[in-house]
């Protein structure tokens, strides 16, 4: 029964393209490593990231997450990570879970490749970084702490 139901809510999701930064105050991108695939290669995703940038919104990201950041830029079509702080799920995670075979990419390198400042602490340790209103979480074990950052940032 909760399965039909999840099937349901996922088929009356709303298309990335529909909804607009206007109309909340921040945005979360759960991690996974599916997000390694089909984040960085949805351009509406990166238009409406770009779009809570611009507006000055909060932006969460966890794990693999930050994968969508990627396909985000600035209007001059700098990417939207360049120079900003911010961690995500590590190359020695990835290398620990055994599966960096089965992704396109290894996201801490490809983020820093487009010029982000990426933070690591140990593996598996809780971490987060927050720049402006840009908020990151390093793997799963950073749910809290990432949770109560978004949270003190809608408060501001």
């Amino acid at each position: 029964m909760e399965s039909q139901a999840a099937r349901a809510a996922l088929r009356a999701s709303a298309p990335v393209a529909s909804i607009r930064a206007a109309d909340f105050d921040a945005l979360f991108v759960p991690g996974g490593h599916g997000a390694m695939c089909d984040l960085p290669q949805n351009p509406e995703l990166g238009r409406l990231i770009a779009d809570f940038a611009a507006q000055e919104k909060v932006i969460a990201a966890i794990c693999h997450g930050p994968a969508a950041l990627i396909g985000a830029h600035l209007p001059d079509g700098t990417p939207l990570v360049r120079g900003r702080t911010l961690t995500a799920f590590t190359n020695e995670e990835e290398r620990a879970t055994e599966l960096e075979h089965l992704l396109p990419f290894l996201l801490e390198t490809r983020l820093r490749a487009l010029g982000a400042r990426f933070v690591t602490r140990p593996a598996w340790s809780e971490h987060i970084e927050q720049d402006g209103r840009l908020i990151t979480g390093q793997n799963p074990q950073s749910s809290r702490l990432i949770a109560e950052a978004v949270a003190a940032a809608l408060r501001e």
